[in-house]
């Protein structure tokens, strides 16, 4: 097993467009890190040059102690698994799983042996004998994660294996691909614009932007404190509701006017933010819609909002409001908290009054974006 180090890694093709910029990061032995961003924010071009399917234009790429800038992708030691399966349909899926091992001239026993063992871990035993178009579009998933297991490699790459699935069996391999880690233990790269596979999957997450990183954390780290406006609403769904406020500083500590009720910020707030020395100013409150309750009296401090959508999520409602000054907050509401009545009385154009407390406030700068509470370095 090996881990995966980028130092100062770029990417700038003969156009001189800037695809991966400064790319620093230290994948541990065995850990599972999932990149993730929007398209073309340069999370699979850097997995292609961990894989060695693209050149590194400046920086150092190891795999373990070794340097392998300039070493041939076979002989990295490494698996990929692509978004679109990638398999031969000409030969079953037995001649599917061995074609590598055979490429490595490796004993008949040995191939059979490796074949097996990764249909029995992937549960496609019954279709060794079938060719892929024989297959459902999650079985052909699956024979293309066994060709990368039967070659035990030291580093797994996995570019949006996914993406081509239904939800339900995209929900099913996500759960498949968290046992396989357990069962196979090995380092894994892994590449997604889905912030739900990121969050279960990853033990940490590296959000992109633009062929930068925004951020890198455990997914409940990049969830509770994010670094700034874009990886505070990349992360979370529906994304985290932003709302023009001022910061205001006073002898007690800081307080936030927002919508018309000003907000006395809680003791660890107050505290964080004089250590980051900030005074006064303009602010952009984030809190996200899960973080927000509804109320259908109107207590102190309560913010009031217009229904404009009401969608029915099962256990939830996601109510979009409008106020005096947005029009785009949304709430979700638990259904089980709510009576009858007071479902049916939540129709467009209601009047409804809402609140959120102090230990659930983000707050970012208007200018450069950058969170005022948790402005600090990544994670190593």
């Amino acid at each position: 097993m090996a881990s995966v180090t980028l130092e100062h890694v770029k990417k700038e093709y003969d156009n001189h467009v800037v695809a991966v910029h400064d790319f620093n990061l230290k994948i541990k032995d065995k850990e599972f890190v999932v990149f993730v961003g929007p398209s073309g924010c340069g999370k699979s071009t850097t997995l292609r040059m961990i894989a060695g399917l693209e050149d590194i234009s400046d920086g150092i790429l190891k795999i373990g102690d070794r340097v392998v800038n300039d070493v041939e992708p076979k002989d990295r030691d490494i698996a990929m698994v692509f978004q679109n399966y990638a398999l031969y349909p000409h030969i079953t899926v037995y001649e599917n799983l061995a074609f590598s091992l055979r490429l490595r001239k490796m004993d008949n026993e040995e191939i059979h042996r490796r074949v097996c063992q990764a249909a029995d871990i992937l549960g496609i035993t019954e279709y060794l004998a079938r060719k892929p178009k024989q297959l459902s579009g999650g079985q052909r998933q699956r024979v293309a994660i066994g060709r990368a297991i039967v070659r035990d490699p030291q580093v797994f790459l996995m570019d949006e294996p996914l993406s081509n699935l239904d939800a339900k069996l995209r929900n099913q391999m996500r759960a498949e691909i968290i046992l396989l880690r357990k069962r196979i233990n090995t380092t894994f790269v892994y590449v997604t614009h889905d912030q739900t596979e990121a969050m279960t999957l990853g033990d940490r997450i590296v959000i992109m932007k633009d062929g930068h990183i925004q951020q890198v954390g455990t997914p409940q780290q990049v969830f509770d404190t994010p670094k700034n406006l874009f990886v505070a609403t990349f992360i979370g769904s529906p994304q985290m509701n932003l709302l023009k406020a001022k910061l205001v500083k006073n002898a007690s500590g800081y307080t936030v006017k927002v919508l018309g009720i000003d907000i006395p910020l809680d003791e660890e707030k107050c505290a964080m933010l004089a250590k980051n020395n900030e005074g006064s100013q303009d602010v952009i409150l984030g809190v996200r819609p899960e973080h927000a309750t509804l109320h259908f009296d109107h207590p102190d401090n309560a913010i009031e909002g217009t229904i404009q959508v009401n969608e029915m999520m099962g256990s939830s409602l996601h109510l979009h409001l409008s106020s005096k000054e947005n029009d785009s907050i949304i709430l979700i509401t638990p259904t089980m908290d709510l009576s009858r009545a007071e479902r049916a009385s939540l129709s467009f154009g209601q009047k409804v009054t809402f609140t959120f407390k102090s230990k659930v406030i983000h707050l970012f700068n208007p200018t450069t974006e950058a969170s005022l509470l948790y402005p600090g370095d990544d994670e190593e």
